[in-house]
This record gives C-alpha cells, sequence and structure tokens, in this order.
C-alpha cells in the first residue's frame, strides 16, 4: 500500500487515518519525501512548507488519537496556488515584484483548511498574476504525463501536483478557465465553483468580476469534500454569496437518471481533434446509459463576438489590481504579462463599457442555452497538452492568440456558472482528454453527483502519468 499511497483519493485515505492505520506524520513525511524526490523535476512548488506541515501533522496525530476527528480533511496533506495568503509565509504570485511578500494573515479558504484539520504542504507555482507566461525569476511545471508539453496556464502546479501524487488535493484559481485547463491536461477533476461561493479574501487578484477559487482533485468525490470545506459566505469579501451550503455530498449516490444533459453538436465538436469528439460522444453515450435524458441545445450564436470581450475585461482589471507596481517598476514583469498589462491600461472606458455589454448580453443568451436543462456537456479544452517550450512560456504573447480557443471556459466565467472538469479518454498520442458539465448557480452538488455517477462506471480518473510511479 505505502507504494501507492501518494495516490489514494482523498475519500480512501481519510478512512485510513481516522481508523489510524495510517497517521497524518507518516502521511505528511511520505509525500514530503515524494516532494523533494521529483519535484525538482516537475516543478509543481513554488515553496515547501516542510516544518509547519510536519508540525501541524504532529497535531492532527494527536487531535485523533485523544478522538477528536474532525472530518474527511483532518490530517490530509493539500497544497494552495502561490496566489493564497499564508501568514508568515511569502506568497509571490508567479511574480518578481512581490517575491519578497510575506502576509501578515492567512487568505478564507487557507484559514478553513486549517479550522477543517487539513495539512498545507506548500505554495504552488503559477504563471505570473495568474494570466498566462512565466516570469523569468520563477519555474515552468512539467506537465507529468509528457514532459515539456503545455501544463495548463496559470493553475499549472496545482494540476502537476494533484496528478503526480505530490498533494492529495490542491487549490487553483479560475478567470477564464485556469482550474479546467490544467485538470484536463493533466488528468485530474477541477471544480471551479458558482462565482462568490469560495471567498477571494486574502488572494491576489487577476481580474475581479471573474476570478474564482476552487479545487483540483483525483475524484469528483474529493472536489466535494473539499468544497463542503472553503464554501460559503465571508464577512470580508462582500462579494461572497450569502446562500448556506448545503451537504454537498448528500447526493452523492443518486446516479443522474431523469436529469436533462445540454448538449450541442457542433459547439462540443467543431475545431477540436478528432479522438477528442470521439472521447466526447463516448462520455455522452455513457451519460444517456445512466438513465441521462440528452436535450439537444445551442450555444450563444454570437459566441465569437462575445469571446472578443474576455481580453478587454481582463486585462483592464488587472492593471489596476497591478497599479502599485505597473508600470513603474515595468521592467521586473515577463514578457507576456507586460505586455498583458500595458494592453489592460491602454483600454479606454468605452472600450471596457462596451466589453462589459457583450459579456452580458452573452450571460443572457447563455441562460436561454440552460433554460429547461439539469447540466449541459461540453469539452474542457480544445485540445490535449500541445509541445510548449521555455520560450513559448517566458517569450511574447503569441501573434496568432485567439480567444476562441476558450470557448468552453470562458463563457462560464463571464456568468459565473459552476462546472466540473473530469478525465474522459485519452489521445492517440496517450495524452489525457477531459469533459466538462456545467451547472446552474449553485449546483454543485448536482455537478459532484453526475461526476460521481459517471467516475463509478468508467476508470480514466484512476490512471497515472506512466513516468511517476
Amino acid at each position: 500500500m505505502s507504494d501507492q499511497l501518494h495516490y489514494l483519493s482523498i475519500s480512501e485515505l481519510s478512512k485510513l487515518i481516522e481508523t489510524k492505520v495510517i497517521s497524518p506524520v507518516e502521511v505528511t513525511k511520505l509525500l514530503l519525501d515524494r516532494i523533494d524526490a521529483i519535484d525538482p523535476e516537475l516543478k509543481s512548488y513554488a515553496t515547501v512548507m516542510a516544518d509547519e506541515a510536519l508540525l501541524e501533522a504532529g497535531k492532527a496525530e494527536e487531535d485523533i488519537m485523544k478522538g477528536n476527528y474532525k472530518g474527511p480533511l483532518h490530517g490530509v496533506p493539500i497544497a494552495v496556488k502561490d496566489l493564497c495568503f499564508t501568514k508568515g509565509v511569502r506568497t509571490m504570485g508567479g511574480t518578481a515584484v512581490l517575491e519578497n511578500f510575506v502576509p501578515e494573515f492567512d487568505a478564507t479558504v487557507v484559514k478553513k483548511f486549517r479550522k477543517s484539520g487539513a495539512i498545507l504542504l506548500g505554495k504552488l507555482n503559477l504563471t505570473e498574476g495568474a494570466m498566462a507566461g512565466y516570469n523569468p525569476r520563477r519555474e515552468v511545471p512539467q506537465n507529468p504525463w509528457r514532459r515539456d508539453h503545455w501544463p495548463g496556464a496559470s493553475s499549472s502546479g496545482s494540476g502537476v501536483a494533484t496528478a503526480a501524487g505530490l498533494a492529495y488535493a490542491t487549490l487553483g484559481s479560475d478567470t477564464g478557465g485556469s482550474i479546467r485547463h490544467p485538470a484536463a491536461v493533466c488528468g485530474t477533476v477541477g471544480l471551479k465553483p458558482t462565482w462568490g461561493r469560495v471567498s477571494r479574501y486574502g488572494v491576489l487578484d487577476l481580474a475581479q468580476s471573474l476570478d474564482h477559487v476552487g479545487p483540483l482533485t483525483r475524484t469528483a468525490i474529493d472536489a466535494g469534500l473539499v468544497m463542503q470545506v472553503i464554501s460559503g459566505e465571508d464577512s470580508n469579501d462582500p462579494t461572497s454569496l450569502l446562500a448556506p451550503v448545503p451537504n454537498l455530498l448528500d447526493s452523492v449516490n443518486k446516479g443522474i437518471k431523469d436529469l436533462k444533459i445540454g448538449w450541442d453538436v457542433e459547439y462540443s465538436s467543431q475545431d477540436i481533434e478528432a479522438d477528442f469528439a470521439e472521447s466526447m460522444l463516448a462520455a455522452l453515450s455513457t451519460m444517456h446509459g445512466l438513465g441521462a435524458e440528452i436535450v439537444e441545445v445551442s450555444m450563444p450564436k454570437r459566441l465569437r463576438e462575445y469571446l472578443s470581450a474576455w481580453p478587454i475585461l481582463c486585462s483592464s482589471e488587472a492593471s489596476d489590481a497591478h497599479r502599485e507596481f505597473f508600470p513603474e517598476r515595468a521592467d521586473e514583469y515577463g514578457l507576456w504579462f507586460r505586455e498583458w498589462l500595458e494592453r489592460g491600461t491602454n483600454f479606454s472606458a468605452r472600450d471596457y463599457v462596451r466589453a462589459q455589454e457583450a459579456r452580458m448580453l452573452c450571460n443572457g443568451e447563455l441562460l436561454k442555452t440552460m433554460e429547461g436543462i439539469d447540466l449541459l456537456l461540453c469539452p474542457s479544452t480544445p485540445r490535449a497538452a500541445y509541445p510548449y517550450t521555455n520560450e513559448d512560456a517566458y517569450g511574447p504573447i503569441p501573434k496568432n492568440r485567439d480567444p476562441w480557443d476558450s470557448r468552453f471556459t470562458v463563457p462560464m466565467d463571464f456568468l459565473g456558472l459552476p462546472t466540473i472538469a473530469m478525465p474522459c479518454g485519452f489521445n492517440k498520442e496517450g495524452l489525457p482528454l477531459s469533459c466538462q458539465l456545467v451547472g446552474h448557480i449553485l449546483s454543485e452538488p448536482t455537478l459532484i453527483q453526475a461526476g460521481a455517477a459517471y467516475q463509478r462506471v468508467t476508470d480514466w480518473h484512476t490512471n497515472r502519468p506512466p513516468c511517476w510511479p
């Protein structure tokens, strides 16, 4: 068991911890040793908090031995994207300008993890400012399925660490797809919650009106376990939702019989790899076989036009978030993010207002798409991981960058709809493929329910990167 302990799901590991088959100290040491052995190559961690993690593990073990078991995350080693404030531990946000920033308090999500008894192993690498390119002073996480392939945008360290058995769950953020993209190309589950369901207090901004914080895990059930802990209203974040948090796993065993799942065949098969399209049809067939009713729907007809609003909104809000450092310290930024901030600074108020109008029109049409269905099925990304060099990572914004590439993720960020990305196959090169279920506002329980049903009859989520036993 010890050889594969690092790949257990949280639900599996928590049973061993609760019944004292294994101690939090043992499992924390195991993961710290694994990080020490293979992360110098994978580069998922920006900061490893080994001493703090062992102290937390010792406290968790003491509590559990006394019968004070707090729940499924008690004693479970996790990690967070290095956007999340950690008291006394630097939070760099993938930048150089913040490399010496040491917060005086924990982000709300970190506080909630600590309250649950989870063990914080460290902070995970990301793109600069949580956008797309990397700062030359920061490292680029390596996709564990194939080196020098795209690790999935800003929450790349989170995807890599989860996939490679370097944490049992991680936190990422999603502004245009950065929970779902790394989950997809690294072969894990990613749950982007309803906007405002998880507090952003103490989490560095990319674009405030679009940012979401959520988990990357190995199973849909594990995503629910993490969401149960981190969700809820926060008085420090006025944008957090007041709606009470139900038991997110209450319906996890109900299956999906009679759920209505929307499917736009053109949207989900146009401009994607042929084997990806086949994998999506197989996922659709599986869900139909589980009793779901498949309903033909149409995505917004002007979607390509609407997507052009996202760069204007995101870069404008990012330039405001970095106003303390940019443009005065522009030379400390990487080529990619520096150009992004310059664009945001140069957009006019009229540009921003018109982009917001396009966003609202897209939201209205997407609500019509979702009318009469419980969930929408579509790909998580238009393609699997692709070759990605240091020149790509550290270089400027590609001239051929196309907003259409984010058509499966940005609309859900626009409207704040919750989604879950799950492994659904492999392409001909043996790289993971991923399907996405989109729900209505605050429908996380249904997403977890449907994801669990799909994973009970498929085994895509049980596959591990072959190079990292």
